[in-house]
């Protein structure tokens, strides 16, 4: 058998109503408190957090601009010198076989001749050599379009992540905003 008072509290369920609601609010109140607390921290790291990764990638992206331009430079330099070495090349390739045919005349009979396939192969050197320079001048054109066309696609594609971020923030906010109202409405009641 249980002590009387214990029965007065066993058998009055507005004690116990009153007993839940009481600990309910001060419970509450007391998470409340506490997830205010935790978010503020949390929202505090999580900001430092995500300020020291971008700052760090904006830090490496600066340093890859930095150098860009040497890289730049050091890859044209080495172009123009491939470019002099081809044309060294084949300066020294047709000396030297000028130079064969001239002094040795008697010696050397594949010297060129005046015959008329020497002047239709004179000729067809200067259209094959004239097509080349064409397809080089229009393959130059063709690269440069499709670099300004992907400049301007990288332009494009910035203003796109601008978009979404801006949308996805909107989203997020609009959510948390939502999420809050319902979370405040659901433990008052």
């Amino acid at each position: 058998m249980l002590p009387p008072i214990t029965n007065i509290y066993i058998s009055d369920p507005m004690f116990w109503l009153n007993m839940v609601e009481k600990s309910k609010d001060d419970s509450f109140k007391v998470a409340d408190r506490a997830r205010e607390d935790t978010n503020t921290m949390r929202s505090s790291d999580t900001g430092d957090f995500y300020d020291a990764i971008r700052e760090n990638f904006t830090k490496i992206a600066d340093e890859v601009a930095k150098v860009q331009p040497q890289y730049s430079q050091s890859i044209s330099n080495l172009q123009l010198d491939y470019i002099q070495a081809i044309k060294n090349t084949i300066q020294t390739a047709f000396s030297a076989q000028k130079h064969l045919t001239d002094s040795n005349l008697g010696t050397w009979n594949s010297g060129p001749s005046t015959t008329p396939f020497t002047d239709q192969f004179a000729k067809q050197s200067n259209e094959i050599t004239n097509n080349t320079i064409r397809a080089v001048g229009i393959n130059n054109q063709l690269t440069i379009n499709a670099l300004d066309a992907t400049r301007e696609n990288l332009k494009i594609y910035n203003k796109t992540i601008d978009a979404v971020t801006e949308f996805n923030t909107n989203a997020a906010k609009a959510w948390n905003s939502f999420f809050t109202t319902q979370k405040q409405q659901f433990f008052r009641h």
